[in-house]
């Protein structure tokens, strides 16, 4: 049985600039990135020289195929200048970890989050 895959974007406008909300359900698939990729590169192409905060929901993310892990990799430097705050929203110790290896490919600042409330919070204060 497959089961079901896939990485969502919203964007949204945000104290004068914009929130990326990512959501990752499942283990990714290179496919999954391939179909967000041009909605990604619009919106930091719209947003050019405005903050641009991130939400990441991990909760239920159960991992990558092999090419996704590298997308993903891909993903940060490419638009590792891109993001004023990150927040990763998850729910077990490995996302937490692998929150903060991420935070070595970004320049902006990265935090870890168990409690959604909290992540906004977080991303709305200057």
């Amino acid at each position: 049985m497959e089961r079901f895959h896939s990485i969502s974007v919203d964007t949204e406008r945000l104290n004068g600039g914009l929130l990326m909300s990512f959501k990752a359900l499942g283990k990714v698939s290179h496919a999954d990135y391939m179909a967000i990729k041009a909605v990604i590169d619009s919106a930091l192409r719209a947003a050019a020289g405005q903050q641009i905060r991130v939400l990441v929901d991990v909760t239920e993310f159960e991992g990558w195929e092999l090419h996704a892990a590298w997308d993903d990799v891909a993903l940060a430097l490419r638009h590792s200048h891109d993001f004023y705050k990150i927040a990763v929203l998850g729910n077990s110790r490995w996302q937490k970890l692998a929150a903060m290896v991420g935070n070595w490919f970004v320049d902006g600042e990265s935090r870890y989050f168990e409690d959604k409330a909290h992540a906004l919070s977080w991303l709305q204060s200057e």
